[in-house]
């Protein structure tokens, strides 16, 4: 709690370095997933990449920052998805500190409630956006722009 709560005061004051550098987003994203699949099959929770998405993209981005965003996001979907079954949140408030959508989610699942605003300021620290929609009985996507290469 202590790390997060310091991780996103320096968000906020806009003293979080990033060591930008190019690297492709499918290498990162396929690793993110790989490491977390397993978590979420044994929950029984359909993860899937878009198909599409194949063709090599090269974004220019602090990339051990966006691992942490992914890994979040990740996590988020293996942890807070019912088994078979759907989540409904409140999406205008999901991004802000501590908030969670049932109190008792923060006895059962852990966590400090800082994940998603750490991941939105961490993408606005890059001078990106992060946004989410989502369609009951459907599912939830959370999406975020990165700058392009960089020669």
């Amino acid at each position: 709690l202590v790390n997060d709560l310091d991780e996103i005061s320096r968000l906020e004051r806009g003293e979080q370095l990033l060591y930008k550098q190019n690297f492709v987003i499918q290498e990162l994203v396929l690793e993110v997933f790989d490491a977390l699949s397993i978590k979420m099959q044994d929950k029984n929770i359909h993860a899937i990449i878009k198909k599409g998405c194949e063709a090599p993209i090269t974004v220019f981005a602090d990339k051990e920052k966006i691992k942490q965003v992914l890994d979040n996001l990740v996590e988020n979907a293996s942890k807070y998805g019912k088994q078979n079954g759907t989540i409904v949140e409140h999406l205008p408030r999901i991004f802000e500190r501590f908030y969670r959508t049932d109190a008792a989610r923060s006895r059962d699942k852990g966590g400090t409630g800082l994940g998603l605003a750490i991941c939105k300021h961490l993408i606005e620290a890059h001078g990106e956006t992060i946004h989410v929609r989502s369609t009951p009985d459907v599912g939830t996507t959370i999406g975020f722009t990165l700058s392009t290469k960089r020669d």
